[in-house]
């Protein structure tokens, strides 16, 4: 005889480590846990029905948590009927064995089995969200590449040498740029403002530039 746990832990769940510290102080030999991926077909829910063995004792969070609806809720009360499986819900407070939860009435299991349709919709919304929620993500987020992400490098060191207080010309050389144009390039770029030597204020466009202030050689 095993005891044994599971959890629909989806994203959104917050009672996930109540839940964990419940099923261990009693004693479970393994906690079986599913994410928002597997909400709809629940490979590790079909898994262990076919693993439980006459007598064991089965903890879940909720009836809501584990079966999907109504006709499940059914066909699994039927099934630990006939493999003597003990049946605990930790959050709807029962207990097949009438052991735990003594307070809890027939009206309480009534008002659980009424309210299941509703509570199931509810997480397997927030369950599938989240897994659309993420799709979006990863195609609106690509991958960067190794020389972008080498020219986001170069471009802050720039500003960070400049910010620092170093020569232009000391930037320039360290930023590996072939003229040092390219360090004022990124300079306007980033909204620097220029603050030390001839250069000083927003850099201009070259339209508005005199001699004087021609900061691009």
């Amino acid at each position: 005889m095993a005891k044994v746990g599971y959890i629909m832990a989806i994203s959104q769940y917050d009672k996930l480590e109540e839940d964990r510290k419940w099923m261990n102080e009693f004693g479970c030999v393994r906690i079986v846990e599913e994410n928002d991926e597997n909400e709809r077909n629940r490979p590790l829910w079909k898994q262990l029905m076919v693993a439980l063995k006459r007598g064991d004792e089965l903890v879940i969070p909720k009836f809501s948590n584990a079966l999907r609806g109504s006709r499940e809720l059914a066909t699994f009360l039927e099934f630990c009927r006939v493999k003597v499986i003990r049946i605990i819900s930790i959050h709807d407070k029962i207990d097949s064995n009438n052991i735990l939860f003594p307070e809890t009435k027939p009206s309480d299991v009534l008002t659980m089995m009424g309210a299941l349709p509703e509570e199931v919709l509810a997480l397997r919304k927030s369950a599938e969200h989240v897994v659309d929620l993420q799709e979006k993500m990863i195609i609106s987020l690509p991958k960067v590449s190794s020389a972008k992400m080498h020219k986001l490098d170069r471009e802050k060191t720039v500003i960070n040498l400049y910010v620092a207080g170093h020569p232009i010309d000391d930037i320039w050389r360290a930023s590996g740029f072939k003229s040092r144009s390219s360090v004022f390039r990124i300079l306007n770029k980033h909204g620097i403002k220029l603050n030390r030597g001839n250069h000083s204020g927003p850099i201009k466009k070259r339209a508005e530039q005199t001699p004087k202030q021609d900061i691009e050689e």
